[in-house]
């Protein structure tokens, strides 16, 4: 009897702390949220002499994500949306801009008139309206909300363009590129083969037959090492285009494949393109 009683007492101490170890388990769900509501307050006029003064302020309430658990710690990204009025966000240009935490930012005169001619691709001294928005979102861009959208009026202005032209009004292409080896340095080149077309004082193109494995620099004056365009640093420029200047120091990294390419040369923003034909 003292052994039964023994096993009784012996089971009852180890199924209480077996009981006693389980936790309730508490499954976290969202419970939603508010949009954000987003508000402006203008500033200086978008233009030239006023670059850097701020143009336009934009404000907008928390979200107050809520989970069973009350209302969410996490961390919340917001992305402005910059689109052209009626394209509804979906304009592949539009522009998006992340940020954490805040719930305001500000844009000079030069911001927005950057984005209206080199992200929107709006034509200068026109003027254009903006549609803006925030949408908010939690990690790995869950639980997203989209504020009410904002409209701001603007003309962008003309810049000066973001690298010096060619002040012979002239471009040409030189380089290992263009023959496959040492030969393609030398100076002049066969302006016949190698001189750009000129769009207008800003752009320029030319179709040519580059060699892969070899670099190229343009030159504003054709037999003159004197001035030239290139890159920071040809490691980290891609094969098809980017940033150039006037006598950066860094020659125009070698495309991928041997072929006929077409350079398109934008002084007004600082940019070139290599497409493969």
């Amino acid at each position: 009897m003292k052994n039964i009683l023994k096993f009784q007492t012996i089971f009852l101490f180890a199924l209480l702390a077996i009981t006693g170890c389980k936790k309730d388990e508490i499954k976290l769900t969202y419970d939603g949220g508010t949009p954000p509501v987003l508000s402006t307050v203008t500033g200086a006029e978008v233009n030239y002499n006023n670059a850097d003064a701020t143009a336009l302020t934009l404000n907008w309430t928390n979200p107050d994500y809520m989970f069973n658990t009350g209302v969410s710690s996490m961390d919340v990204t917001y992305n402005i949306e910059i689109d052209t009025l009626g394209s509804n966000f979906t304009n592949p240009a539009k522009k998006v801009i992340s940020i954490s935490k805040d719930l305001s930012y500000s844009f000079t005169a030069s911001d927005l008139n950057d984005i209206m001619q080199n992200q929107l691709n709006l034509a200068p001294n026109v003027e254009h309206t903006l549609d803006i928005r925030v949408v908010s979102s939690l990690t790995n861009n869950s639980a997203q909300l989209s504020s009410n959208s904002v409209q701001y009026t603007a003309t962008p202005y003309v810049i000066p363009p973001k690298v010096a032209p060619s002040p012979s009004g002239e471009l040409f292409i030189i380089g290992a590129a263009l023959t496959g080896n040492g030969d393609g340095w030398n100076n002049p080149v066969d302006a016949s083969k190698y001189q750009f077309e000129q769009l207008d004082e800003l752009h320029y193109t030319l179709t040519v037959y580059l060699y892969s494995g070899q670099e190229y620099l343009f030159i504003p004056v054709n037999g003159d090492w004197s001035h030239k365009y290139g890159c920071k640093n040809t490691a980290d420029q891609p094969a098809t285009g980017g940033d150039f200047g006037y006598d950066w120091s860094s020659n125009f990294p070698a495309v991928a494949a041997d072929g006929n390419y077409k350079i398109d040369v934008d002084f007004q923003k600082g940019k070139y393109t290599v497409t493969k034909q």
